[in-house]
C-alpha cells in the first residue's frame, strides 16, 4: 500500500507511514455441563399420579377438536380508547402543508391590478358560499402585499379533520408568521375561514459560553496541513482530497464553487489521538468578474484522528453549531 500525506507533513514533504489495524482474538467458550443422568433403582410412582397427565392431555385435545369442528374464534376484550384511537381516520398532514403552501402564494399575493385574478385563484381554496359573498377572502382590495417566501413551520392537528399550518412567510421584506385552518375529509382539503395574522418567532438568546483553549502542539502541527486540505475540498479533486483523508473516512470537495482564501481562526482542544477541532475558513465565490470580490466566512467541526510522529488526517467534516467568536 502506498503511503499518504497527512495534515502535517503534506507541506513537509515528508511521507506518513502505512496504516495497520490489529485483529482482535476472539477467546474461547467454556465446555458446555454435561446433562444429568438417572439412576437405574429410581421409585414407581403411584399409579393416580401416573394416570393424571394423560387424563388432561385428553381433555386438552378434546377441546381443541371440537372447537375447530364449531369453528370458534378466540374471544378478544373489547377495544378501549387508545385502540378506537388507532382505528380513527388520521390527519392528513402532509397534503394540508401542500396545500397551505399553495394557498399563500394566493392570498399573500395582492394589488388592486391583479384582484380580479386573485379572486379566480382563491375560490378553489375556499368554500364556494365564502367565495360567492367575499371573493377576496378578508381583503379590502386596497394596497399591495407581496410574498417573497414561505415554509411550513408546523401543524397543530386539532381533530381527525381540522387543523391549522402555521406558515412562516417572508411578506415585503418582514418575517411573519400565518395560521391557516385546513379542514379534511377523505381526499379533500380546503381553508374554511381566514388565517390568522401571527407573530414572528422570537430570536432566542444564545447560553454564556466561553473560548475553547486549544492544545499549542497539536495546533502547530495542524496549521500549515489544514490550509491544505481546504484547498483540496474547495475543488483540488477527489484523488487530492484522499490523500488527507484516514483509512474509512468519505468526505466530498465543493467542486469548485468557491476558492480558499485562508483559515480565520483554529481551535485544537487538548485531548488524545482523536479530536474534535473547529475551523473558521473565508471564502470567496468563483466565477465572478467584478474587481470587489465576494468573500465570506464559515466555520467547520472537523474530527481529526493523529497517527505516530504528529501526522493528522480528516475522517469527518461538517457545519458547526459553535456561536461565531467562540473558535
Amino acid at each position: 500500500m502506498a503511503s499518504r500525506p497527512s495534515f502535517a507533513s503534506l507541506d513537509s514533504g515528508t511521507e506518513s507511514p502505512e496504516y495497520s489495524v490489529e485483529s482482535p482474538m476472539a477467546g474461547r467458550g467454556a465446555p458446555g455441563a454435561e446433562p444429568l443422568r438417572s439412576g437405574s433403582g429410581g421409585l414407581w410412582l403411584p399409579w393416580p399420579m401416573r394416570v393424571l397427565p394423560w387424563a388432561a392431555i385428553l381433555i386438552v385435545g378434546y377441546r381443541a377438536v371440537s372447537s375447530i369442528l364449531r369453528n370458534e374464534r378466540p374471544s378478544t376484550a373489547p377495544a378501549g380508547n387508545g385502540a378506537a384511537a388507532a382505528l380513527a381516520p388520521s390527519f392528513p398532514i402532509m397534503l394540508a402543508a401542500a396545500y397551505s403552501l399553495q394557498f399563500g402564494q394566493v392570498y399573500l399575493n395582492s394589488s388592486p391590478g391583479n384582484a380580479t385574478e386573485r379572486a379566480n385563484e382563491l375560490a378553489a381554496f375556499i368554500p364556494a358560499n365564502v367565495g360567492a359573498l367575499q371573493p377576496e377572502f378578508g381583503w379590502t382590495g386596497a394596497g399591495t402585499m407581496k410574498l417573497q417566501s414561505e415554509q411550513v413551520a408546523g401543524i397543530d392537528v386539532r381533530s381527525a379533520h381540522t387543523a391549522v399550518v402555521a406558515v412562516i412567510a417572508t411578506i415585503i421584506g418582514r418575517l411573519a408568521e400565518l395560521g391557516v385552518p385546513v379542514y379534511a375529509s377523505g381526499s379533500g382539503v380546503i381553508v374554511p375561514g381566514d388565517p390568522a395574522r401571527l407573530p414572528a418567532p422570537a430570536a432566542a438568546s444564545l447560553p454564556d459560553s466561553q473560548a475553547v483553549a486549544s492544545g499549542p502542539p497539536a495546533q502547530r502541527a495542524l496549521s500549515g496541513g489544514v490550509s491544505a486540505f481546504f484547498r483540496a475540498y474547495a475543488g483540488g479533486g477527489q484523488a487530492t482530497l484522499n490523500r488527507f483523508l484516514a483509512p474509512g473516512a468519505s468526505v466530498g470537495g465543493l467542486g469548485g464553487a468557491v476558492g480558499f482564501v485562508s483559515i480565520a481562526s483554529l481551535t485544537v482542544p487538548p485531548g488524545g489521538a482523536t479530536r474534535g477541532i473547529a475551523v473558521t475558513v473565508s471564502w470567496m465565490v468563483s466565477g465572478q468578474v467584478s474587481c470587489a470580490v465576494l468573500q465570506f466566512a464559515a466555520i467547520y467541526d472537523m474530527s481529526v484522528i493523529d497517527r505516530p510522529r504528529g501526522r493528522w488526517y480528516a475522517r469527518e467534516i461538517r457545519a458547526s453549531t459553535q456561536p461565531m467568536g467562540t473558535q
